[in-house]
This record gives C-alpha cells, structure tokens and sequence, in this order.
C-alpha cells in the first residue's frame, strides 16, 4: 500500500526547516523524521508519530542509546554526534534500530 501525502507529511512537514532537539528521556515522542536529543538517558520507548511503518533518524548529543523492553526491539548503543535509524513494524509494535 503507498503511503499517502498526507501520512507523509506528519513526518516531514513543508516547514520543518530545523529537526526537532529534545532531552534524552527513557520515552520520547519525536514529531519529525529527524530528532536531535540531549542528554545521556537511554530510550526505551518511543511514542510513533504515525500508525504505520515509517523510519526516524534519532541524533543522539550524548552516548544514552536505545533499550529493548519498551518498543525498542534490540539494545543498541549510540556514539554521541552521529545519527541512529530506527524502521517502525506495526505488525510487531516495535522499532528496529538499523545497522
């Protein structure tokens, strides 16, 4: 099934012309593909901004990672500056950290 402009767009707004930076927090809530997070708080969770398969680029400022337990599949450690891509399954209700 094609993901439709609309579904598209609650990912990459026209006026998104910076990515989001928010604190590195055990559940997230990214609003955009892009997220930039403070912090060194490991991620467990993260609310999707959209019901269906999508991928989010996560830049993490410290070295927090993600953590399975939440809806995060598979523990995964982040080097801090660079960027960590993470597909959402609907199916399994889970993020896939990629790599």
């Amino acid at each position: 099934m094609p993901l439709v402009a609309s579904d598209w767009a609650q990912l990459n707004p026209v006026n998104n012309s910076v990515p989001v930076t928010i604190p590195s927090a055990a559940t997230i809530a990214p609003t955009g593909f892009l997220t930039v997070l403070t912090g060194n708080v490991a991620v467990s969770t993260i609310t999707p901004p959209v019901p269906h398969s999508h991928m989010l680029a996560i830049q993490f400022a410290g070295t927090g990672g993600v953590a399975s337990g939440g809806n995060i599949l598979t523990t995964t450690a982040s080097v801090a500056g660079q960027v960590m891509l993470l597909v959402y399954n609907p199916a399994s209700g889970k993020y896939i950290p990629v790599g």
